[in-house]
C-alpha cells in the first residue's frame, strides 16, 4: 500500500511539470500588460495601456524586447530604447537576462502560452500579460 501511494503521488508531481522549454515558442509578439500582483500581496490591474511590449527572441536565444504605441491605422510608434534579452534555461525555470547601457536584471516566466504570459522579476512582484489585440473600428 504505501509503494502505491508513493506511486501516485510521484505521478501527481510529474504531471504538474511543465517543460520550460516549451515557453520559448510564445514569448515572441505583442504583450499587452494586464495584471500587476506585488510580494506584499497588493495588486494593480492595467485597464487601458499606452504602450505594449515587443518581444522578438531569435533561434540562438537571444533577442529584444522593446515599448511600442500601436497607432490607429494598425501600425505602431516605435521608441528608441531597447532591452537586448539572453534566454536560459536553469533549474528548471526560463529565465530573461536583459540588459541595457544602464541597467542589467532577470525576470522568471511562469507560464507562457499563445495568450498570456507570466514572468517574476527580482523584487517578487508577478506580472501578467495579455497576447495585444488591435482594436478593430468599424
Amino acid at each position: 500500500m504505501k509503494r502505491f501511494t508513493i506511486s501516485v503521488l510521484m505521478l501527481v508531481f510529474m504531471s504538474c511539470y511543465t517543460d520550460p522549454e516549451t515557453y520559448i515558442e510564445h514569448i515572441n509578439g505583442y504583450w499587452e500588460i494586464e495584471k500587476a500582483t506585488f510580494f506584499d500581496g497588493s495588486s494593480r490591474d492595467y485597464n487601458y495601456n499606452a504602450t505594449i511590449d515587443y518581444i522578438s527572441i531569435n533561434d540562438s536565444l537571444i533577442g529584444f524586447r522593446k515599448k511600442v504605441k500601436p497607432n490607429f491605422s494598425g501600425t505602431f510608434e516605435t521608441s528608441q530604447d531597447v532591452e537586448h534579452i539572453k534566454v536560459s534555461i536553469e533549474n528548471d525555470s526560463l529565465h530573461l537576462y536583459y540588459s541595457t547601457p544602464f541597467s542589467e536584471w532577470k525576470e522568471t516566466v511562469l507560464n507562457a502560452s499563445a495568450d498570456q504570459l507570466t514572468i517574476i522579476n527580482s523584487a517578487k512582484a508577478i506580472y501578467t500579460y495579455k497576447r495585444y489585440q488591435p482594436l478593430e473600428l468599424d
